[in-house]
C-alpha cells in the first residue's frame, strides 16, 4: 500500500490508503483518531458509512452554496426581479442546509477536542467527551451520504410528473398477452397502494383475456409529485419522495417470462415491452407543449366490440404530430371530446419522451451506462416461473417469489423491490460522471 498523508483545514490528520487494485475506483479512506484507524468506506458508496467527501463533491457543494449567496444578493439589489430566482433558490436550499449542518458539527467536534485536551485526569469528563465525539462522527456519516446525494443533478420529472405506462405484448402469442395483463394488474395494484390514481386511456384485448396493448395514466392525487428531498431524514423512504413517473420509470424495457402454458407441457419464452413516459401535471395544458398548429387531428368511426354504439358516430380520435410522425389513437369512450382529451395527453407524453431521449443521447453518446442503453428493446428483467425467480439484468439482482411480488403493494411488490437498487445505480453513475468532470477540470 502507498500511504498519502493529507492535512485538513481544521488540523485533522487524514490517512488515505490507495491499493493497486482500487486505483481505478474510489480510494479507500480512513480516519486516524486516538491512534486507531477506523475504516469508513467499503465498495458500496451508498450504505451510509462514508464519512469523508471527495474533492469533486466538496467543490460542487461549495459552488452551490456560493451560488445561493449570489442569488440572495441579486434579490436584495433588485427586489422587483426576485421572483425569477425562486426556482433556482429552492433547488439549492437543501445543499445549503446540509452545508450549514456540516459546519456546525465540525465546530462542535473542534470544541470537544479542545475540551478533551484540557480535562486532565477527569475520567468522567473524558468519557463524556468521547461519547460526544462518537455521536458527531455518526451524525457526519449520515450527513455525508445526504450531501453526496444533494450535489447530484436532479430530474424534475421524478417528483413533478405523473406517468403514462404503455404495455405491449411481444413475442409469444397468447402467452405474451396473458403476461401483459398480469403486468398491468401489478402496476395498478402498486399505484393504488401508493395512493396514486389510475385511468385506462386505451386497451386492446385478446380473445382469451390477454392484452395486445394497453395505455394507462398514473397520477398523484391532488399534486403533481412529492418533493424528492421532502423527507431527507430517511433517504430510503422513497414512497414519500417521488411522484408516479419517478417511481415507475425503471420499469421501461422488455420483460421476458419463462413458464409452462396451461395447454402445454413445455417451457415457453415470451416477452412484453413496457414504456413509462412523463406526463404533464393535471393542471397543465397539452397545448402548452404541443401547439395545435403542429397537430393533425382526425375523427373516425369506432371499431371492435361495442354493440350499437360502434360505427354510429365519429367518436374515435387519431392525432398525429406532424414534425415527428408520432401518433396517438383513442376510441375507448363514446364521447369524441373525452377521446380527444386522452389522445392529447398521450401524444404530448410521447413527443416529450422523444425529446428527452434525443437530449440524453446527445449528452451520453460517448459514455457507457450502468443502466444499459435505455432502449425499450433492451431486455431488463426475466421472470422464470419453474425456478420461481425474477432477475433484473441491470442491477444483477435476483429474488424469489414471483406470485408474491406481482401481488404485492408499495412495500413488498415488484416495483418497490427493485426501485432502491436501480435508483442507487443511477446515483453511482451520476457520481462517477461528477468525478470525471472534476478530473478533466
Amino acid at each position: 500500500k502507498t500511504m498519502i498523508r493529507v492535512e485538513r483545514p481544521l488540523g485533522r490528520a487524514l490517512t488515505r490508503a490507495v491499493t493497486a487494485s482500487s486505483i481505478s475506483r474510489t480510494p479507500r479512506i480512513c480516519w486516524n483518531m486516538e491512534q486507531r484507524v477506523l475504516p469508513l468506506y467499503n465498495n458500496n458508496p451508498w450504505n451510509g458509512r462514508r464519512y469523508l467527501l471527495s474533492q469533486a463533491v466538496t467543490r460542487r457543494l461549495d459552488k452551490m452554496v456560493a451560488r445561493h449567496v449570489e442569488l440572495l444578493q441579486k434579490m436584495e439589489d433588485n427586489p422587483e426581479e426576485s421572483y425569477t430566482y425562486g426556482k433556482e433558490l429552492a433547488s439549492l436550499a437543501q445543499a445549503v442546509s446540509l452545508h450549514e449542518r456540516k459546519e456546525a458539527i465540525l465546530a462542535e467536534e473542534e470544541s470537544i477536542q479542545e475540551l478533551l485536551e484540557e480535562c486532565g485526569d477527569d475520567e468522567d469528563m473524558k468519557q463524556e467527551c468521547m461519547e460526544t465525539l462518537k455521536q458527531c462522527k455518526e451524525d457526519m456519516e449520515v450527513l455525508s451520504r445526504k450531501m453526496r446525494t444533494a450535489v447530484l443533478p436532479k430530474d424534475e420529472d421524478d417528483t413533478r410528473s405523473n406517468a403514462i405506462v404503455e404495455i405491449r405484448a411481444g413475442t409469444g402469442g397468447d402467452e405474451a398477452g396473458l403476461f401483459a395483463s398480469e403486468l398491468r394488474d401489478t402496476y395498478e395494484k402498486t399505484a393504488k397502494a401508493m395512493s396514486f390514481s389510475c385511468e385506462t386511456l386505451s386497451e386492446s384485448r385478446t380473445d382469451i383475456g390477454g392484452i395486445k396493448e394497453t395505455v394507462i395514466s398514473v397520477s398523484a392525487r391532488g399534486f403533481g409529485g412529492a418533493d424528492l428531498d421532502a423527507n431527507d431524514d430517511d433517504d430510503d423512504d422513497f414512497q414519500s419522495s417521488v411522484g408516479p413517473y419517478g417511481f415507475l420509470r425503471y420499469e421501461s424495457g422488455v420483460h421476458r417470462v419463462q413458464r409452462v402454458p396451461v395447454n402445454d407441457t413445455r417451457i415457453h419464452t415470451s416477452a412484453c415491452s413496457v414504456a413509462v413516459l412523463p406526463l404533464l401535471e393535471e393542471s397543465g395544458n397539452s397545448e402548452e407543449l404541443l401547439p395545435m398548429s403542429e397537430l393533425k387531428i382526425e375523427t373516425m368511426r369506432s371499431s371492435g366490440a361495442g354493440g350499437q354504439h360502434v360505427n354510429t358516430t365519429d367518436s374515435a380520435v387519431r392525432i398525429t404530430h406532424i414534425s415527428t410522425g408520432i401518433t396517438a389513437s383513442i376510441q375507448d369512450q363514446r364521447s369524441q371530446h373525452k377521446n380527444k382529451d386522452k389522445a392529447l395527453k398521450l401524444i404530448a407524453a410521447r413527443v416529450r419522451d422523444r425529446e428527452r431521449e434525443e437530449e440524453e443521447r446527445k449528452r451520453g453518446a460517448a459514455k457507457s451506462s450502468l443502466m444499459g442503453g435505455g432502449d425499450r428493446s433492451e431486455r431488463i428483467r426475466t421472470y422464470n416461473y419453474p425456478q420461481d425467480r425474477i432477475t433484473d439484468h441491470r442491477c444483477k439482482h435476483s429474488t424469489h417469489g414471483i406470485s408474491k411480488l406481482l401481488e404485492g403493494g408499495s412495500d413488498d411488490g415488484l416495483v418497490s423491490t427493485f426501485f432502491p437498487l436501480l435508483r442507487d445505480m443511477v446515483r453511482e453513475e451520476k457520481m462517477n460522471e461528477l468525478e470525471e468532470e472534476e478530473l478533466r477540470s
